[in-house]
């Protein structure tokens, strides 16, 4: 038998947010994104999310995800995330998953963070957990900047081709391992792995779980490390059990403070 892995989806599995969304405002702020962009991330994101697996859904996405980033300094990206990770998205990992993760690795088993969000963010929020191995976008470079093409889009089942990549280099026994996730969309990564788990599913998920007998767990509460590192865990894993690349929101977030604001501005 070979060795057994855990792969967990990002957004709202692992954090409380969604990973690219989180560094909106400083994209917005260093001038990568103007509020037209923003407005249009949101209507993508939207697609996204009601589209799922669709593949012409897939593709305009990952379309509209190259044209946004087409030009962007790589290093100014990563120096953004660098600057602002502990503030984004330090305070929003789940406490729950944080012990999970760490149970998967003191039985042994690798962990691999699968997300739609690009390396460039995933691998550093990676470091922050004790993760080292990542399946995420990737962008074409090309004289430090963003060429204008996705090398590799990882959302539905192309996350499933690189699983299966990395478990045949690895040696890892699908059958044996575990998967995690909140989308219906990660549909195709849950049915590759012997031990799926639907974490805060969206409805058509919590469907499917209770149709296959899936596990469902509920996290819900995003602890900052610091605070983990002395509880060791703040909630453990047990109470809670009950039942898109880079850019593709980066919006999002400042976008619907911006409109309560508005909102909640009386009019003269």
């Amino acid at each position: 038998m070979g060795r057994s892995a855990a792969f967990f989806d990002l957004d709202k599995t692992v954090i409380a947010k969604s990973s690219a969304l989180a560094f909106g405002r400083p994209f917005y702020r260093d001038g990568l994104i103007t509020r037209r962009d923003v407005v249009k991330s949101a209507y993508a994101q939207l697609m996204f999310r009601l589209g799922g697996t669709d593949e012409q859904t897939m593709a305009r996405t990952r379309d509209y995800l190259a044209t946004l980033c087409k030009g962007w300094p790589v290093e100014q990206v990563r120096q953004i995330v660098a600057e602002t990770l502990h503030e984004l998205i330090n305070p929003y990992v789940y406490a729950e998953a944080a012990a999970l993760i760490e149970e998967h690795q003191a039985a042994g088993r690798d962990v691999v963070l699968v997300s739609a969000s690009g390396e460039e963010m995933v691998r550093p929020i990676g470091e922050l957990l004790g993760v080292t191995d990542v399946i995420a976008t990737r962008m074409a470079v090309a004289d430090g900047r963003y060429s204008g093409e996705v090398e590799f889009y990882a959302a539905g089942p192309r996350k499933v081709d690189a699983v299966g990549d990395l478990a045949q280099a690895r040696g890892y026994d699908l059958a044996d391992s575990y998967a995690y996730s909140d989308s219906y969309s990660d549909r195709p990564l849950l049915e590759c792995v012997g031990h799926p788990t639907a974490v805060n599913p969206d409805r058509a998920l919590r469907k499917l779980a209770v149709e296959n007998s899936w596990p469902v767990l509920e996290f819900r509460h995003p602890v900052p490390l610091g605070r983990r590192l002395r509880e060791r865990p703040a909630v453990p894993v047990a109470a809670a059990a009950l039942g898109v690349g880079v850019g593709v929101a980066i919006g999002i977030a400042w976008y619907g403070r911006h409109r309560r604001t508005r909102a909640a501005t009386p009019t003269v």
